[in-house]
């Protein structure tokens, strides 16, 4: 038997914090060495932070990886182990994302990224070039303070794979696995038997799954031990990566990390077989007909020996009982974020945050995902975590001696909730405010905004000579949507002003942060106030559908223990912003003129399918035809185009959201598209009335030719119709 024991890892890396970074590199080693290791795997660019940007452009970036790679090469850290290291490198005059693979002080060869992430949150070919010499690897001249120092000149630089002693080794690097034609197809068929995948990818809802069938699949039919690495945490950005690193061998998952996790460092450790490796390979006829005609690939001698002798000291890694772990969407909302939230309080050196919470949906979500956020610090300190202790009690300013060993009585030290009421909010709401904030332990405050209403109307009809009036009071749309941004607007100034002197009136240091609760329907719609109480310092739900917001309030009413908020969820949503009356009340579909069920249809058929407004009909006549006409279908297009055009300016103030779906209207990272439409969209909505107007006309030719069969008629427009939809009032949203 070859027994070999390898070592992956999950870190929280901060992008350009080097001795952050380096710090955890370091403790990731000295925990693979300690447990017989003899290879160790980082994320992807671990040494800078995947999330440098445009830095990535200044040279003191590379510089100074280079200056953390010689520490580590100085030293016994790479002794005895092969280690893998993610940074750029310069070779000539192009940048590359790489993996520089070092052992016993030495590097052995540098592997740069072929497959280049170029989509969604990613902007790698902005930053860096792709190795496009698949079939040979050049010699690259080591900077000469690093060649000086190791008593290295030269090291290969390229494409190819590590021949050691006893088995043979290769990198594939994160985007390069779900690439229609994978680097690990061509190095199984080379020999290859490990395989190294440094990685930066995001937490996305439901994203989980695809990426271990891509681990699993990689595999399963070729053999192979497949390592993966990722890096964890909020690194300074929108996005979350949620680590999951794991060790699979011929298909079967053998170890995993956590994918939420407030640990700095997490190391996977599995012990395999590589026997089982080759025997898989060697049972397979048409493996060994492609193998036996294989494109060369360029490979580096190393003499060193990475596997054990056959032994009884240590069980080999079997198979997990499930396939994988994999969190319900819900548990997932509640964990990324609180976890993204948690590094961002703990990096920003804040004191706390700050939520308006109004006893809706959105709020009390971002309410209850900091008490979420509470619980895991609590719990991370009853297991041990020194790390988490210590940066808890800096922000929580506790006495010496002291920590938290309650999550409601840490709330009510790093977390502050306002509700900020007028003459238009209910008492139902109120309450439910109140007693969520007593059930999460956050310092509640309820503040009656009326007299500064009152006082900035005074001020307009000073100025004017006129007062506005709502719309169920006889106002024109103009009035009625001044008054409620006026509500909103104020509410903000507010929430910013006690973020900022709150801590000062409790003889607290420092600041708190204001938290945003909008969620992506409402952006995609538009249907919010421009530098309303949404703009905030951050928003953990800002990429968050309201179908998955409400799921996630039935879960944590029982899993987090905040029964208040199966009330909340109950309840129709409303901004109470206008006035209540025995025969009217406000409620957000009917404001937005469609429901959030629609919205979320047209995001995703926008986003994730590239649907303009033509497109989007047509298949939305396939889905909604056995329920809608076609004309009622082009009526609910052309009214969601038209209102997501006039507002999508919005999205340019947009408060800074994690990232957790991908049809996030999000404009300064994800979603690139222009800010000023022509809202009427003359030329893609008349041929979207062409359209109908044929159908129609089919539609009657039909019933003409086959009375006899109405049922033919439907088929026109397809038959795969979802639930029914209703059309909206057409009520101008805000």
């Amino acid at each position: 038997m070859r027994l070999i024991k390898v070592a992956t890892c999950n870190l929280n890396q901060w992008a350009m914090d080097f001795d952050c970074n380096l710090k955890n590199i370091k403790d990731s080693i000295s925990r693979a060495k300690h447990a017989g290791a003899t290879i160790r795997l980082g994320p992807e660019l671990e040494i800078t932070g995947y999330g440098c940007e445009d830095h990535f452009l200044e040279l003191d970036t590379v510089s100074h990886a280079w200056e953390c790679l010689k520490e580590i090469l100085l030293e016994d850290w790479t002794d005895g182990i092969l280690c893998s290291f993610g940074m750029p490198v310069i070779n000539g005059s192009a940048r590359y994302n790489c993996q520089v693979l070092c052992m016993n002080r030495k590097i052995i060869m540098i592997r740069p990224k072929i497959w280049l992430a170029n989509d969604g949150n990613y902007r790698e070919l902005r930053w860096f070039t792709s190795w496009k010499h698949t079939d040979q690897m050049v010699d690259f001249q080591l900077p000469r303070d690093i060649a000086d120092a190791i008593s290295q000149t030269t090291v290969p630089f390229g494409y190819g794979f590590i021949k050691f002693l006893d088995t043979t080794v290769a990198a594939e690097i994160c985007e390069e696995l779900f690439c229609p034609d994978p680097p690990h197809a061509q190095l199984a068929l080379n020999g290859v038997e490990v395989f190294m995948n440094a990685s930066g990818s995001h937490h996305q809802l439901r994203k989980l799954k695809v990426r271990m069938d891509a681990f699993i699949g990689a595999t399963q039919a070729r053999g192979g031990l497949y390592m993966y690495s990722n890096q964890q945490g909020c690194d300074g950005g929108r996005l979350y990566y949620d680590g999951c690193s794991c060790v699979v061998v011929n298909g079967d998952v053998v170890a995993q990390g956590s994918q939420f996790s407030l640990k700095d460092v997490e190391v996977v450790i599995a012990h395999v077989d590589l026997d089982a490796i080759t025997s898989l390979r060697l049972s397979s006829s048409s493996l060994q007909q492609q193998a036996s005609k294989k494109v060369d690939v360029p490979f580096v001698v190393a003499p060193y020996k990475l596997c054990q002798s056959f032994h009884l000291d240590e069980p080999i890694s079997c198979p997990l009982k499930t396939k994988f772990c994999e969190h319900k969407p819900e548990e997932e909302i509640a964990l990324g974020p609180a976890c993204w939230l948690w590094d961002y309080l703990r990096r920003s050196g804040a004191s706390g945050f700050l939520l308006p919470l109004s006893g809706g949906a959105d709020s009390s979500s971002v309410a209850a995902i900091v008490g979420c956020m509470c619980q895991l610090v609590v719990k991370e300190i009853h297991n041990g975590d020194e790390r988490v202790k210590s940066d808890a009690i800096r922000i929580g300013q506790y006495p010496d001696g002291k920590f938290p060993t309650d999550s409601k009585e840490f709330a009510k030290r790093i977390f502050y909730t306002v509700f900020m009421g007028t003459e238009n909010s209910s008492e139902t709401t109120k309450s439910r405010a109140k007693e969520l904030a007593d059930e999460i332990g956050s310092w509640h405050l309820d503040v009656c905004i009326d007299s500064v209403i009152s006082a900035l109307l005074t001020l307009f009809k000073t100025l004017t000579g006129k007062r506005p009036r709502y719309k169920v009071d006889g106002g024109s749309n103009a009035e009625n949507l001044g008054l409620q941004n006026i509500q909103a607007r104020i509410r903000m100034v507010l929430a910013f002003m006690l973020a900022s002197l709150m801590p000062w009136v409790h003889s607290k240091s420092g600041f708190y942060l204001v938290l945003g609760s909008s969620n992506v329907d409402e952006a995609l719609r538009g249907y919010l106030t421009k530098y309303d109480c949404s703009s905030a310092d951050i928003n953990p739900i800002g990429s968050i559908s309201k179908t998955d917001l409400r799921a996630f309030l039935r879960w944590a009413a029982v899993h987090l223990g905040y029964s208040s908020l199966a009330d909340v969820e109950a309840a129709p949503p409303t901004a109470e912003l206008e006035p209540i009356r025995s025969d009217y009340t406000q409620l957000d579909e009917v404001d937005m003129g469609m429901t959030y069920e629609d919205l979320s249809v047209y995001g995703r058929l926008r986003k994730i399918y590239r649907r303009g407004p033509v497109s989007m009909f047509t298949d939305l006549c396939f889905r909604w035809g056995s329920v809608l006409t076609p004309s009622e279908i082009a009526e609910k297009v052309k009214y969601f185009f038209k209102y997501y055009s006039i507002n999508r300016h919005k999205m340019t103030v947009l408060t800074p959201s994690y990232h957790a779906e991908s049809y996030s209207p999000e404009d300064n990272r994800f979603d690139l598209r222009q800010f000023l439409y022509n809202s009427r969209w003359p030329f893609q909505f008349r041929k979207i009335d062409e359209l109908v107007k044929k159908i129609n006309g089919d539609k009657v030719l039909a019933k003409s030719v086959d009375k006899d069969k109405p049922e033919l008629v439907s088929d026109q427009v397809g038959g795969m119709g979802v639930a029914a939809v209703g059309s909206g009032n057409p009520n101008v949203g805000f």
